[in-house]
């Protein structure tokens, strides 16, 4: 949800705001009047709400009001006049998330409107987690596969074995197919089998009868005689000791089992999920783990993706945590600053969705401010360089073939310094995506050593390993289906991406003079107008024939 309302009577002022709000990706609806917008709140209710003080009809305070009575969570912004101080203070008692004074900005109202739909954003996640508890998030393609994995399994009793990298989630998608089984009401066990000793580990899971051995003074059930009847979920199982994975081989099979030191045979009804990081293909291989065990666990396999390979739910994810974090220490939710954001959603996060929860924690901690900024990460987070992305700024001297132009920026890098020749100027190649750039690291490389590298092969590299790795994750990303269908749009989307890209920078090169920027891409003056009507950049770019 990030469509956002604005209401003012004014049409030039709606014009203005909807180009810049649309561009910026918002979904965005227009009212000349309050009593339209309050009719409309009747059916619907908007990520965020811009209005007018001063219109005919009922006022932006007026509308304020009484939006606030039908959703009081709304973010809605009062646009006012210097002279109108007095109304926004009003506004502010009546509950207003900000006031806008006019003339003003475009691009702080834009910033502004961004702000209140990420705290429109939280406070929706968080009545959701007072109202049920949140099982799982993930918005990313192969989080979407496992959900669906997960509804078809609603109603199975089948084995489910759960791979992926530790802090993805393992136990929550167990849990969370116990929660959606029939086996709901009954008990869900679970049991870290690498936390157990190897001496301790069968009594733990079978059980054991008084005297079975020194200290054993009394019977006692084990995990699989508790979950009779539910859910028992084996983690780590990769490390299980060969002596027992024949046990649990024999009651996968049969469902019997003996307490350790008895002699009567036990019936178990559970449902065994078993989960581990390791690839137990390869332990089956070096004889570590019994391959009939293996195939017995492995009926139905579901792979968690590692957060790196979901970086598209980071945002999420965090906002999640901030909001949970928040409420276990009896606070206010704290936000997260654009480049913040940017600088979390590109980090490798080796501890999966596990660090990222801890991270989030100490942000609440320790923060100074309701909003955190990119200086009040960790310095695990805010100094990490991706090796696929980190690149070094090397100076070159100054040549025209390197210059960017007016404006000083290019589709993937920018030149700085001093614009006299032979002197050093560091070229810093960027990432190339706008949503994740990276910090370059400057170092001077002297003018006068006749092996520096020309810009053309740096940047040609660098730009080449981010295309990699974007390719790399979108496939990795990509659906079952899709996979097999062959409708995947992949190459139509990045061939797209990559020659707007281009077009925009060479326009913005030329100052919007589209013939000068054709020429400079080597391409045809139809051609350019085509591509600029196609890519729809006119609005990105200031245009002259």
């Amino acid at each position: 949800m990030n469509a956002v309302w604005v209401v003012d009577d004014d049409q030039s002022i709606r014009w203005v705001l909807e180009k810049a709000l649309t561009r910026e990706g918002f979904e965005v609806r227009l009212f000349p009047s309050a009593h339209e917008c309050l009719a409309a709140l009747e059916s619907g209710r908007p990520a965020a709400l811009l209005s007018d003080i001063r219109m005919p009809g009922e006022s932006g305070i007026e509308l304020l009001h009484a939006a606030k009575r039908r959703h009081p969570s709304l973010p809605i912004i009062i646009m006012t006049a210097f002279s109108d101080l007095d109304s926004a203070v009003s506004a502010f008692q009546g509950g207003a998330f900000e006031y806008l004074p006019k003339p003003f900005d475009l691009q702080k109202a834009v910033e502004l409107l961004r702000r209140a739909v990420e705290e429109s954003a939280t406070e929706a996640y968080d009545s959701m987690a007072q109202e049920t508890e949140v099982d799982m998030l993930g918005q990313a393609p192969a989080m979407q596969e496992v959900f669906r994995a997960i509804g078809r399994l609603s109603q199975s009793n089948v084995t489910v074995l759960v791979t992926g990298e530790s802090g993805t989630g393992k136990e929550l998608v167990a849990r969370a197919l116990h929660k959606h089984s029939p086996r709901a009401e009954r008990i869900f066990v679970a049991l870290n089998t690498a936390a157990i000793p190897k001496d301790l580990l069968e009594s733990e899971l079978f059980g054991h009868e008084r005297g079975a051995f020194t200290g054993a003074q009394q019977m006692r059930r084990g995990r699989f005689e508790q979950a009779d009847g539910g859910t028992l979920f084996l983690d780590e199982i990769g490390d299980m000791p060969a002596e027992l994975q024949t046990r649990l081989l024999r009651v996968l099979s049969d469902g019997h089992f003996y307490r350790v030191g008895g002699h009567q045979p036990i019936k178990a009804n559970v449902r065994v999920i078993a989960a581990t990081h390791q690839n137990l293909e390869d332990r089956v291989r070096q004889g570590l783990f019994r391959e009939d065990l293996f195939h017995r666990l492995n009926v139905i396999r579901l792979r968690l993706p590692a957060l790196r390979e979901r970086s598209e739910d980071v945002a999420l994810l965090t906002r999640h945590f901030l909001v949970q974090s928040a409420r276990e220490l009896g606070g206010e939710p704290k936000r997260i600053s654009d480049a913040a954001m940017r600088v979390m959603s590109r980090f490798a996060w080796p501890g999966n969705v596990r660090q990222l929860e801890n991270v989030c924690r100490w942000l609440t901690v320790m923060s100074p401010t309701q909003v955190i900024e990119l200086k009040d990460l960790p310095p695990e987070v805010r100094e990490f360089e991706s090796p696929s992305t980190q690149v070094e700024s090397v100076a070159l001297p100054s040549s025209s073939a390197t210059d960017p132009g007016p404006g000083g920026s290019g589709l993937l890098g920018q030149l700085d310094g001093p614009a006299s020749g032979g002197s050093e100027r560091p070229i810093e190649v960027a990432h190339a995506y706008s949503d994740a750039a990276m910090q370059p690291v400057s170092r001077p490389y002297p003018a006068s050593q006749g092996d520096a590298p020309s810009a053309v092969s740096l940047v040609g590299g660098a730009w080449e390993r981010l295309l990699e790795r974007e390719v790399s994750q979108r496939l990795a990303a990509q659906s079952a289906e899709v996979r097999s269908s062959g409708e995947s749009e992949l190459m139509a989307s990045l061939t797209r991406a990559f020659e707007a890209s281009i077009i925009r920078t060479a326009l913005r090169h030329t100052r919007g003079r589209r013939i000068d920027a054709a020429l400079r891409l080597g391409i045809g003056r139809n051609t350019i107008t085509r591509k600029i009507q196609d890519l729809r950049l006119e609005d990105d770019v200031e245009l002259d024939a």
